[in-house]
């Protein structure tokens, strides 16, 4: 079973993948506190800190700990070991064409 828990959110379904479809349609878009750069919350925002920073960046950025590294790179592995990532991508590409389609 795969849990939001994004700000208490307490969606939880059996396919990861459309979790990270939830995280990225149901909630607020997340800023990077180390670049700007505006991502989906949950999965999506924490890969961009760990493919696009250095640890001490996220450290200091988010004022962190060592804990929330290896928790948040845990979840990363399991998350990248059950979803496809690129078929992820696709459906949410397809969403924001539907939805300007439809505007």
């Amino acid at each position: 079973m795969w849990e939001c828990a994004i700000g208490g959110c307490e969606y939880a379904i059996d396919n990861a993948e459309d979790l990270l479809v939830h995280q990225a349609n149901a909630h607020e878009r997340h800023r990077c506190a180390v670049c700007g750069t505006t991502m989906p919350d949950g999965y999506f925002a924490i890969r961009h800190a760990f493919s696009e920073h250095s640890r001490a960046e996220y450290l200091r950025s988010y004022e962190a700990e060592t804990d929330d590294i290896r928790l948040r790179e845990m979840l990363i592995k399991e998350v990248e070991a059950e979803a496809d990532i690129e078929a992820v991508v696709r459906r949410l590409s397809g969403d924001r064409q539907e939805a300007a389609t439809e505007a």
